[in-house]
């Protein structure tokens, strides 16, 4: 009867130390340098809305999506989710009942993330205030409204993959790599797309008419003539810290509102990606500005 005692003893010890290894702690300071690195996830507050709350209009050629409530609010937020549910949506595009979310949503880019930092920064999300606010209706023409339509859209067009070392490369570089390409997503507004909505590879970072609320993105490219070639790595984290142009003037839009978390990361994070920024290949693309086109 002992030894029986004994070895259930040691077996239930044993499934308390596992279950051990799968526990975590939640880690909300971490998460919140993760937030300041992704632009404050800006894209989820509308003007004149209470924070991260969504209904924020983004266009697109395909129509008005509205970004959604990531509040900690139980019922129209994000409340409720388990750390799976964030895990499968910033990675995998899917959302916890199972439906795809469309591609409006950079879950290209957050894939590349490491599970550790959607973690974190889900841990960051449930410290701040929950708000119930219903999400909206997105108005888009059909079938691009469709929840099918964002499943057939990745088949073709999402493939997600790691971000593999290069041992060539600086740590720092390294995590401007990381920073710039899955956390602060910038090729998402700073690279043209195709005729399906897809970035273009080959004109990574080099600017875009179609931005996220129908702004230009910039040619960041070290592009002499239509990016930054000119610019200094000085000039760049300045920019990132400050929201100040190398010529004195500031930048707008919604960039504007990212600059302000941009400002609250440590140097070092700012200095890797400028780091990176500045070492991609430089690609000629004259974006101007709306406005500049009737000239």
């Amino acid at each position: 009867m002992t030894t029986h005692l004994f070895r259930w003893g040691l077996a239930g010890l044993a499934l308390l130390l596992a279950s051990g290894l799968h526990a975590r702690t939640p880690n909300p300071i971490a998460g919140e340098r993760i937030f300041n690195a992704a632009g404050g996830c800006g894209c989820h507050t509308a003007e004149n809305g209470k924070p991260l709350s969504g209904g924020r209009p983004l266009k697109t050629p395909f129509g008005i999506y509205f970004s959604t409530n990531i509040t900690p609010d139980p019922d129209t937020g994000i409340g409720g989710w388990s750390d799976a549910d964030l895990l499968r949506a910033m990675r995998e595009g899917i959302a916890p009942d199972g439906s795809h979310y469309f591609p409006v949503f950079p879950y290209t880019a957050f894939s590349k993330m490491t599970a550790e930092d959607v973690l974190h920064l889900k841990d960051y999300l449930f410290t701040l205030p929950a708000v119930q606010q219903s999400n909206r209706p997105h108005d888009v023409w059909f079938p691009f409204n469709l929840r099918f339509s964002a499943w057939g859209w990745k088949l073709v067009n999402f493939h997600p993959e790691p971000l593999l070392a290069d041992v060539t490369r600086s740590k720092q570089w390294t995590r401007g790599r990381y920073l710039a390409e899955a956390v602060a997503h910038c090729g998402e507004c700073h690279t043209p797309r195709n005729g399906m909505g897809a970035l273009k590879a080959d004109w990574h970072y080099a600017g875009s008419r179609e931005g996220p609320e129908g702004e230009v993105a910039p040619n960041i490219t070290p592009d002499a003539e239509t990016g930054i070639g000119q610019w200094s790595k000085d000039d760049l984290t300045y920019l990132l810290e400050t929201g100040m142009l190398p010529d004195g003037d500031f930048i707008g839009g919604l960039m504007s509102e990212a600059v302000e978390y941009y400002g609250q990361l440590p140097p070092e994070d700012r200095d890797a990606i400028a780091e990176y920024v500045l070492s991609l290949p430089p690609v000629q693309n004259h974006v101007r500005d709306p406005d500049d086109l009737n000239e």
